[in-house]
């Protein structure tokens, strides 16, 4: 085993037990409470609910310590066996070398590489979540969802992975600076593109009917001058109990998309603070910050990408014999977050920051913290959200902050933002 290939097993390990660690962390932490929530939170949801709160976290971390052992298995199998060499040999002997056929190089390697995920993908849906009563989905559809996300992933991949190659061809050493523009741009064209043309190949969006909810929400879109083209639902409940809301696009591509099972659980005041918080991230000029750091860190990925490519130690470590710029990518994404998962704290807190400012604008938008504090609090009774984590473990797992942070935020807001339980 070479040098390389023993030091990314290192850090892989490393990752491991820091992800098991904070998962016996969390654990430890709900079990304290697994009798009855602290008299702080006791008033936050009913005590079946809680019960099954404590049993649906403990799943999960059970199953996410499981899942994280095996995903690191089988990820050092593949790297071990030379399978990803063997796999570039194969498309190279059928197909040669050209830039189209490394680019099939990486979805072949990407395809045979995420095969062994799918029976804990299975798992997690049709048995962690059924047991819990979130599991909407049938086989035949998760099956569905599983194909067309390969078929839509080779479609809008392949012609960007294939210029990408190009470049590298066309312009050398420099070609990641210009990489990473086509890359930009594409995002940006995803941001227009993927609600209007990919996200109906999984769901149905219909417009909101007329009524009071529509003429409220409406109301609070002219209130705060925020355009958007229609306010949308998705029948999130064809797979899922769990409930969102979020909008989608930029400048006239706007689109506001709330879960069918969102409106189902909330009232009209509270779905209008929950698109009062989605519009405050709009205001407050998250999106565009958030956007900007995500294209930091993918420029940086892509000088990585190019430094790796032209060290010759880099692909021979892992058993390549030949050199092919898809396996350089391909490595890289299966690698990173060995590094990535380290900078998760200083990205959440970032993330929990723009939520409590999304909070505080919806309340000065409604007048009133109460909806607000409502609509979370019956959010995390009905997705049976975990009201005691570890502090560690939400440092790394969680973007937003827990409801009891954000109740107490709101409530600091001013006499208008009440939290007692309806």
């Amino acid at each position: 085993m070479s040098v390389v290939l023993s030091v990314f097993i290192l850090l892989l390990l490393l990752r491991l037990g820091a992800q098991v660690w904070l998962d016996i962390l969390n654990l430890a932490k709900v079990r304290r409470h697994a009798d009855g929530p602290p008299a702080a939170i006791a008033d936050v949801m009913s005590a079946e609910n809680y019960q099954r709160s404590v049993a649906y976290t403990t799943a999960k971390l059970r199953f996410s310590m499981v899942d994280s052992v095996y995903d690191a298995v089988i990820l050092v199998i593949i790297l071990i066996s030379g399978l990803l060499p063997a796999i570039q040999g194969w498309v190279s002997a059928a197909l040669g070398q050209a830039a189209w056929a490394d680019a099939l190089l990486f979805f072949a390697a990407v395809f045979v590489v995420g095969l062994p995920s799918l029976p804990m993908e299975w798992w997690a849906q049709f048995r962690l979540e059924e047991r819990f009563g979130f599991n909407r989905s049938t086989m035949g559809l998760w099956i569905m969802d599983q194909l067309k996300g390969w078929v839509v992933g080779l479609l809008i991949g392949f012609p960007v992975l294939w210029l990408l190659l190009k470049l590298v061809e066309w312009l050398g050493s420099i070609w990641w600076i210009w990489g990473f523009g086509v890359f930009a741009l594409f995002q940006m064209l995803m941001i227009v593109l993927y609600p209007t043309l990919i996200m109906p190949l999984f769901n149905k969006f219909t417009p909101l009917k007329e009524g009071s909810l529509r003429d409220r929400l409406l109301g609070l879109a002219d209130r705060t001058r925020f355009r958007a083209t229609s306010i949308q639902v998705m029948d999130g409940s064809k797979r899922s109990g769990h409930s969102n809301a979020f909008f989608t696009g930029f400048g006239g591509f706007r689109r506001i998309v709330l879960f069918d099972t969102l409106i189902d659980q909330l009232s009209e005041p509270e779905l209008e603070a929950v698109l009062a918080h989605e519009i405050g991230h709009y205001k407050k000029k998250h999106v565009r910050r958030m956007l900007a750091l995500s294209m930091a860190m993918v420029l940086i990925g892509f000088y990585v990408v190019n430094f790796l490519a032209r060290s010759d130690w880099f692909l021979a470590g892992f058993g390549f014999t030949q050199f092919s710029m898809a396996a350089v990518f391909l490595l890289v994404g299966l690698l990173g977050g060995t590094v990535t998962f380290w900078l998760s704290p200083i990205i959440n807190l970032l993330s929990r920051k723009h939520e409590y400012e999304a909070d505080a604008y919806a309340v000065e938008v409604t007048d009133s913290g109460e909806p607000m504090v409502g609509a979370l609090r019956k959010l995390t009774e009905k997705n049976l959200g975990n009201l005691t984590p570890h502090p560690l473990y939400s440092g790394f797992y969680y973007s937003h902050p827990t409801f009891l942070e954000r109740a107490g935020a709101i409530s600091g807001l001013g006499p208008v933002a009440g939290n007692g339980r309806k």
